[in-house]
């Protein structure tokens, strides 16, 4: 009896952490809209809506270091608690800036939920693989991820019915003062929700507090013991630590840059603009729905965003089954290889297609990530703590090279601008290659389980 009972409370456990997944994704993912909206709602460059990206994953690099030795001091249910409050300061901050109307405070606000979000990641992948049977660990981290993509496809879409309506991306004069009001009060709304979310999954693990300490693993303490310094020397001495970091900060900055600039690249009279043919495709024209006006807006584009995170969420199944029968470095070599191609076209053939191929980019995108990170844990020379904490540090990529595709894309035209992905993808198929011919130093089941983007 007192089994079954233990068995039940880790399986309520489990699904409470499973939630934080979904909250992760979904949040993470209503940074596109939110860079459509800003730019619309107060005049900005390409450049500048970029800086909300900047501002949301330059905390991945300030703060995965802290955040691990917190852990190795707090341990796991204070840890998630702090991170928590945080995220709901960062809301709170959403809030004042949506009523202030401004955008420091969006960015600021858009930091600190960031800095939340990236405690709560180092705090809760182990535990979703350490709740229940050791046998179905990776099971059980799979499921989780597979919430994580669920939250990022819910995200655009509903973010784009609530910031995007009425707004112009295009001419920012012609956006009434009524639709800017009614995206501020979209803003508004969804951070207060979220920000009560948020409140009522700390009630839970309150509640859970018992059975979730009594399961999750013992954190290491080598960061809190040896410090942040001398953990990221130990990985910069090691090649495939700074190679396997230098990938994912490609790998986010392209995904991240991408997807943030679609609702402008679809929006664009070179691509969907000027045209209703997108509305003739089942999936595209079922999502964006039809608004009776000719061409897609900027409200129908952010909608079909979510197609593009949806295709990371196919994605990740059908390469988890592929991962079963190819080796990891080939088939991260292959869909690297997809995507640059894809970008390419993008770039050289323009037009309502390029539209459907941009979308694309997410199927191939799905992969990407665990990969790299399980292909630098097996090769890496440096700690298992020195390697997982400089790839979730290189998770800045996601602030770098999105403002750089803003600049670019300002400067000449959203088409053109897809040749900086094009060029990380194909420095990642490079990286995918090269791992192919490298040696193996540890087993992939002996290497702890990465951070869901």
């Amino acid at each position: 009896m007192t089994s079954s009972r233990s068995g039940r409370g880790t399986l309520a456990a489990f699904l409470v952490v499973t939630t934080l997944f979904f909250a992760w994704g979904f949040i993470t993912s209503l940074n596109d809209p939110v860079v459509t909206a800003v730019k619309g709602i107060f005049c900005l460059t390409d450049f500048r809506a970029q800086l909300s990206a900047f501002a949301f994953f330059i905390a991945y690099g300030v703060m995965s270091f802290p955040a691990a030795v917190l852990l190795s001091r707090a341990k796991s249910i204070p840890t998630i608690l702090i991170a928590f409050a945080m995220m709901i300061a960062g809301c709170l901050l959403m809030l004042a800036a949506a009523n202030l109307v401004q955008y420091a405070l969006v960015l600021v606000g858009l930091f600190v939920l960031a800095s939340g979000i990236t405690v709560l990641q180092v705090a809760a992948n182990p535990l979703a693989a350490a709740l229940g049977h050791p046998r179905y660990s990776h099971f059980r981290l799979t499921f989780s991820q597979a919430f994580n993509s669920l939250g990022t496809f819910i995200g655009p879409y509903l973010g784009a019915v609530l910031f995007l309506k009425g707004i112009e991306t295009k001419d920012c004069a012609s956006t009434s003062q009524a639709a800017r009001l009614t995206s501020l009060a979209g803003i508004d709304s969804a951070y207060f929700w979220i920000c009560g979310l948020i409140a009522a999954l700390g009630i839970f693990f309150i509640l859970f507090r018992r059975t979730v300490t009594e399961a999750a693993p013992q954190p290491s303490d080598e960061v809190a013991r040896r410090g942040i310094g001398a953990v990221m020397a130990d990985a910069l001495r090691s090649r495939w630590a700074v190679l396997g970091g230098a990938a994912i900060f490609l790998y986010v900055g392209a995904e991240v840059a991408i997807g943030t600039q679609m609702a402008f690249f679809l929006h664009s009279d070179a691509i969907w603009g000027h045209s209703d043919a997108p509305l003739a495709y089942p999936l595209i024209g079922h999502i964006m729905g039809d608004d009776g006006i000719f061409g897609i807006s900027a409200e129908q584009a952010g909608k079909a965003v979510a197609l593009y995170w949806g295709g990371a969420m196919v994605g990740r199944l059908v390469g988890s089954a592929l991962l079963a029968r190819v080796k990891a470095p080939r088939l991260l070599a292959a869909f690297t290889a997809i995507a640059c191609v894809m970008c390419a076209y993008v770039f050289a053939v323009g037009g309502v297609g390029a539209g459907v191929v941009a979308l694309c980019i997410g199927l191939f995108n799905s992969i990407m990530f665990p990969v790299i990170f399980t292909i630098t844990l097996e090769r890496t020379t440096a700690s298992e703590e020195a390697t997982s904490g400089f790839l979730c540090f290189s998770i800045i990529g996601g602030a770098a090279i999105p403002p750089l595709v803003g600049y670019i894309s300002g400067m000449t035209d959203y088409v053109t601008a897809f040749f900086v992905p094009a060029i990380c993808y194909a420095l990642l198929c490079i990286f995918s290659l090269a791992s192919a011919r490298a040696p193996v130093r540890h087993r992939a089941e002996d290497a702890a389980p990465a951070t869901v983007h």
